[in-house]
């Protein structure tokens, strides 16, 4: 999954930060209070702060009391306002009596507590240095996120005549965004920090990839493509006229700054190593992320090794797969097969989108068996656009807005069609749609018992873990019913054990772009395409990859702990319930979480 989770996100407008997050700070607790109350008014006043801060977010959550800015994203006011608000939501729970609190209130104490750190962690000068001077690369970056976000189809809404008023002003503090990045990459070529060539190359052929197009022809022209019936004729014709100034002069001329920069002052000072190990604190850089992306303080090795051993178990099921379908040849020989034959390669964009809606079908049949938490918020199936389809993974989900009416979107990649296989769909679909991403962020949003700091936000490893332990849910679904579905199954899990090696080997070992390819080439059945596209991936996003292993094994044992200890009283739709219906917790705290609801089972 991608989304501006990778963002630190945007910041404050009207007043100054620093004021505005003394304000968030909120009404003081009340000794008359219940510690349930004092508990969520430090949510309530959290949350607020990071509304504030983040009106895209907001906006993304269907709040638009701040939908008319964009943001003062990256600078020193907003880090020290987001810095601020963590010290005194840290301050705050040491108020709190935890003993006092239920279960449930317990869970969401002890989860604010480790957010919260972590956060602050993420903006210590040490660590801040290194992240604040590089804005962006090619795999996460307000240059392509806002064309999305803007185009009529992305978190921003084009209902009413405020809503594309809204949407010009905040254009404008897009634009304000843009040149204050090109100042944060300038600082950080000063200290010495900077982003690698390849991340560099890849943004600008983004970059030109979007000015080639016509005003009329970009993602930003999408909502005059698409006037809703209550603006009138004469609005049209201001809003068209309007938007065609945005884009044509104030978009474009600040995307072509940039782009310029990147290519003729930026690229030169950009280093040739790719892992963080050849920046300047990158070692240290790269242990915080482990230890914020997976939730656990793992060390590069040991992730390594696990990640070694999970390649050599699953490379032994693919060679049972090979034997099964008669293969004659080596397993190696067995990828090249299932990569390059046309049997496996769609023949079209509206083949894929048709697969796809098929196998939602199959899955919806027999989600009852499984689930008894479903969210209640619809899933629709689209296509990437073309100006970033080259640069994203096979799938990906975007979430829709708590009260339904912007529904979860499965986003599926029809760039380079000879490099798709009809082998993965099933497993790409389970894990970014249902019952992956789908289900888990729908049914957090949804949930209004929570604070929401647990139905809008989370940590990787729980997210993508969750997502992950869908796939394997295929095999009771019925879901890979031949030897061919299998195999797209193992490859996908092969994929993310692979991710531990290479993930760890860039960064701490010194490994290579070509070789982290051709190790992926080697055992997998990955295309060329797909595996250049995550190496980059891993290059421009350390330590993100490993959570998906990570998640998914520590729910997969949670699971198979639960079901020896409780025999008979084990229920497979109560077990993810428990999984499920608090938000995305880390994963410390979810075993602790589990370990209690086994004890209570035992003793009922």
């Amino acid at each position: 999954m991608k989304s501006r989770a990778f963002l630190l996100a945007i910041s404050l407008f009207t007043t100054s930060l620093a004021a505005t997050a003394a304000q968030a700070q909120g009404a003081p607790l009340l000794p008359s209070q219940t510690e349930h109350d004092k508990l969520f008014a430090i949510f309530k006043n959290s949350d607020e702060t990071e509304l504030r801060l983040n009106p895209v977010d907001a906006i993304d959550r269907g709040d638009l009391r701040y939908a008319d800015h964009f943001g003062d994203y990256i600078t020193d006011a907003y880090y020290a306002a987001e810095k601020a608000s963590a010290e005194h939501d840290l301050s705050a729970l040491q108020q709190i009596d935890r003993s006092k609190l239920n279960a449930t209130d317990q869970l969401a104490y002890d989860t604010f507590k480790w957010q919260r750190g972590d956060d602050l962690k993420g903006l210590q000068p040490d660590i801040l240095s290194l992240t604040e001077v590089r804005p962006m690369n090619h795999f996460y970056g307000w240059q392509t996120e806002y064309a999305t976000f803007s185009s009529g189809h992305g978190g921003a809404p084009f209902n009413t005549l405020e809503d594309y008023e809204n949407n010009l002003k905040r254009n404008k503090e897009f634009v304000t965004y843009i040149d204050r990045a090109i100042g944060r990459f300038r600082q950080g070529e000063r200290e010495r920090v900077v982003e690698t060539k390849l991340t560099v190359r890849n943004m600008i052929e983004q970059l030109d990839n979007q000015l080639k197009l016509k005003p009329e022809d970009s993602p930003y022209w999408g909502p005059i493509k698409e006037f809703p019936k209550s603006i009138s004729a004469a609005d049209r014709m201001r809003l068209t006229a309007e938007y065609r100034a945005s884009i044509s002069k104030e978009l474009y001329p600040a995307l072509t700054r940039l782009r310029d920069f990147l290519k003729t002052e930026y690229l030169p000072h950009a280093r040739d190593g790719v892992g963080l190990m050849y920046m300047k604190g990158g070692d240290r850089l790269y242990r915080y992320l482990i230890e914020s992306t997976t939730t656990e303080a793992l060390d590069p090795k040991q992730v390594h090794q696990l990640g070694l051993n999970e390649v050599a178990r699953i490379t032994k099921e693919l060679e049972q797969v090979k034997e099964q379908v008669g293969f004659k040849g080596t397993l190696q020989q067995f990828f090249d097969y299932m990569r390059t034959s046309p049997k496996f390669q769609p023949k079209s964009e509206d083949q894929l989108r048709q697969d796809f809606y098929g196998i939602k079908a199959k899955a919806e049949a027999r989600i009852p068996q499984f689930f008894s938490l479903v969210p209640k918020a619809p899933l629709v199936i689209r296509a990437y656009d073309p100006f970033r389809a080259k640069f994203e993974a096979g799938a990906s989900y975007e979430q829709g807005t708590p009260d339904g009416s912007r529904p979860g979107t499965f986003y599926f990649n029809s760039y380079d069609l000879p490099s798709r296989s009809t082998w993965e769909e099933t497993t790409l679909f389970l894990h970014e749609g249902e019952p992956g991403h789908h289900f888990q962020i729908s049914l957090a949003q949804e949930n209004k018992s929570l604070p929401d700091f647990m139905r809008f936000g989370g940590n990787t490893a729980y997210v993508e873990g969750w997502a992950l332990y869908s796939e394997s849910l295929g095999y009771p679904m019925g879901m890979y019913t031949d030897p061919y579905q299998r195999f797209g199954n193992l490859s996908d899990e092969m994929l993310r054990a692979m991710r531990l090696v290479i993930d760890t080997g860039i960064h701490s070992m010194g490994w290579t772009r070509d070789q982290s390819i051709q190790y992926m080439l080697t055992h997998s059945g990955e295309s060329k395409t797909d595996a250049t596209a995550e190496v980059e991936r891993y290059i421009a996003i350390p330590s993100q990859a490993l959570a998906y292993k990570i998640g998914q094994l520590t729910i997969t044992r949670l699971r198979d702990k639960a079901k020896t200890e409780l025999g008979p009283k084990f229920d497979i739709r109560e077990f993810h319930a428990q999984v499920l219906n608090t938000g995305a917790l880390p994963l410390p705290i979810l075993e602790e979480k589990i370990d209690s609801w086994i004890a209570a089972k035992k003793a009922s």
